[in-house]
């Protein structure tokens, strides 16, 4: 029996956060066919096991305990599997990057498909882009990290933030090498964390893995394909 059940699309997109996580904390997982998850999406939200507009959700078993939205997912696993900084201040951080992390991929996708990118939209999205990683970079420069050692929050250990920013810049490379080169020349100590992050034995096999699920998709459907015509 796996230690979790992880409801999500067939893609990497929000629930690549989670299975990261999950992948470095050593944790298995299952994730039920898509036909499941929209039978529990089209249940009443008082029949549902935890009330929820769409995935990922997520259900730990030994705890009976069911969890929606990607951060407090994030920050649920961070907690029960010792992934989190023992002061408030770190959690509040951890919990804020995760969040950019969340805003990040709703702004890279137009809040799910609002609308679809051009070439000219994109263009004129890239520095606002660019913000958001200095962002992130200004955050792990706050914190302490260096281009070949440190980690987003400071402390010894690997945990929520590190994975989670690393989860967001690696897949976006994968998918759209370009938005990887504007990170090097943005944000060069957050793609040397990346890389670092990337590399470590769990998430190195889970990085395998992923390809072997997903290929070069992201997050699927029209805005996937406007995203592929419109990345230069």
């Amino acid at each position: 029996m796996a230690d979790y059940t992880l409801y999500y699309w067939p893609v990497p997109f929000r629930g690549e956060f989670i299975r990261a996580i999950l992948a470095h904390a050593g944790k298995s997982w299952d994730e039920p066919e898509v036909s499941i998850l929209v039978e529990a999406m089209e249940m009443a939200p008082d029949e549902q096991p935890a009330p929820f507009m769409g995935p990922p959700v997520l259900v730990d078993p030994a705890a009976n305990f069911t969890v929606s939205q990607m951060p407090a997912i994030a920050l649920y696993l961070g907690d029960t599997l010792g992934l989190l900084p023992p002061s408030p201040q770190g959690r509040a951080m951890t919990l804020k990057t995760v969040a950019d992390a969340n805003d990040v991929i709703d702004e890279i996708t137009l809040d799910g498909g609002r609308e679809m990118w051009t070439p000219e939209t994109w263009k004129a999205f890239v520095p606002r882009l660019r913000r958001w990683m200095s962002i992130f970079e200004a955050t792990g420069r706050h914190h302490g990290l260096q281009r070949d050692h440190g980690l987003m929050l400071g402390g010894d250990t690997i945990g929520v933030a590190d994975i989670v920013t690393a989860t967001l810049w690696s897949t976006l490379r994968r998918v759209f090498p370009s938005i990887g080169t504007v990170l090097d020349e943005t944000a060069p100590l957050v793609a040397a964390l990346s890389r670092r992050i990337w590399r470590t034995p769990a998430l190195a096999a889970w990085d395998k893995e992923f390809v072997r699920r997903h290929g070069d998709s992201y997050c699927g459907g029209q805005i996937e394909k406007s995203l592929k015509k419109s990345v230069t």
